[in-house]
């Protein structure tokens, strides 16, 4: 996977983050009213992608100076909690009866395993182990559970490794989205769970080679506005399903 960049901005980072969002909005078009049950599979992207993307930002920030090591983490980690909070009504008259909260929640609690992994002092850990309880206990209530919550961190653990180990959080990415459901069908000869399977174990190398790829790229710089899109695209889409 790609090592660590210390640049102040990382046009390779801005594009993956636009490629999982692209992601997140195909996987919900599944639910505007049309048939298109296929989407399923680019839409497993979307979350390893914005982990990834987490995880490079968290390495940066280690290596970057003093002012980002103390204030980087805390301003990433308040936008993900008010963004979590203004999202979950357009979430939910968007998505038909969700049996869990919008995915913001277990980026944020991501974000600080992640973190009190990688300071493993003070507040930091302290803070880690929090998530990391509240992950276990709350597990059912977020969306990709627990093993959703330490994506993140599994991710920052395989950063600058050989590809093959972006098989262990590829794995973890599987069990977050209900490899109980998916190897069922699978076996039964669906090809939609078949794919789905596969696009889980590979979307963290696939991350790590596209941001290769896009080494040097110049894209559009994804910063703080780009929260509005999560609570926004459901506000759209849900528009399209009443037009529909």
């Amino acid at each position: 996977m790609l090592k660590p960049n210390a640049a102040p901005r990382d046009g390779a980072l801005d594009a993956l983050k636009w490629l999982a969002l692209l992601s997140m909005v195909l996987d919900h078009l599944r639910y505007v009213g049309l048939s298109l049950d296929w989407l399923y599979v680019p839409g497993r992207l979307a979350f390893p992608w914005f982990c990834l993307a987490m995880a490079l930002n968290l390495t940066r920030i280690r290596v970057g100076p003093a002012t980002d090591n103390r204030g980087g983490p805390w301003r990433y980690l308040g936008w993900l909690l008010v963004f979590s909070l203004l999202s979950e009504i357009p979430y939910r008259l968007f998505i038909p009866d969700p049996d869990t909260l919008n995915v913001l929640p277990t980026l944020a609690l991501g974000l600080l395993v992640a973190r009190g992994w990688q300071r493993r002092r003070g507040l930091d850990l302290g803070l880690g182990l929090l998530a990391l309880g509240l992950a276990l206990l709350f597990s059912q209530w977020l969306m990709f559970g627990a093993f959703g919550v330490l994506l993140p961190l599994a991710l920052l653990l395989v950063i600058g490794r050989p590809w093959y180990f972006s098989l262990l959080p590829g794995a973890l990415c599987l069990a977050a989205n209900q490899w109980e459901t998916l190897f069922p069908a699978a076996r039964l000869g669906n090809q939609v769970a078949t794919y789905g399977i596969a696009a889980c174990l590979l979307a963290p190398w696939l991350g790590g080679h596209l941001l290769r790829l896009m080494h040097g790229c110049s894209v559009p710089a994804m910063q703080r506005w780009a929260y509005l899109l999560y609570p926004g695209h459901f506000l759209l889409l849900l528009a399209l399903r009443q037009l529909l």
